[in-house]
């Protein structure tokens, strides 16, 4: 071996002995560590805790009101003497309305289908507390033409309270359109029988 062949040998051996170091190293990184040294530790004594003692049964009272008029959250209870409505919104307590004011009214309704021309058509919202009493009136579309039937109309409404209360609400505001006759009968456009 020439004095050449043997500086490349030993500078390959050299280089590889090198590299071999370099990735031992790099391994000995990988390695998994010596476990820990576990020590004892002393935990303090915790006092010791006595489940509470039953509580005695204590009866319920009985319910005060019946099943049928218990709902979600309470509610006023009308006298005896107030309708009562099971209406959830608006327009089913419309129906309620319409009937109660049907017969506090009865000799007012006209009967039949009416004309094709009106004196008057009015679109009310009334405010119902929830004893039925009425706390405001409001004309959606009033008939500013006829201001005696616009009194007569309010009139009307305000003396057919108590309405049925509507148990199912604190208040209500339902609409209804008035149909009113030369005659100064009418109808409730809920009841309608019609129009010719």
């Amino acid at each position: 071996m020439t004095h050449q062949a043997r500086t490349k040998h030993s500078l390959s051996v050299r280089i590889g002995m090198s590299l071999g170091a370099v990735g031992l190293t790099w391994l000995s990184g990988c390695s998994t560590p010596p476990a820990p040294v576990q020590q004892a530790v002393t935990v303090p004594a915790q006092p010791q805790v006595l489940p509470e003692p039953p509580r005695p049964h204590v009866p319920m009272p009985e319910r005060l009101i019946p099943e049928r008029q218990i709902s979600e959250r309470p509610t006023f209870i009308p006298p005896s003497n107030v309708k009562q409505s099971l209406a959830r919104n608006a327009k089913e307590y419309r129906r309620d309305a319409a009937t109660h004011l049907y017969a506090q009214h009865q000799q007012r309704i006209f009967k039949g289908r009416l004309p094709p021309m009106l004196e008057a058509v009015g679109v009310i919202n009334v405010d119902i507390d929830q004893r039925g009493g009425v706390r405001a009136i409001h004309w959606q579309r009033a008939p500013k033409h006829a201001p005696q039937v616009m009194r007569e109309i309010e009139r009307m409404v305000r003396a057919a309270a108590p309405y049925p209360a509507p148990l199912h609400m604190s208040q209500v505001t339902y609409t209804d359109v008035w149909l009113w006759h030369k005659s100064g009968k009418f109808q409730l456009d809920t009841l309608t029988e019609g129009q010719d």
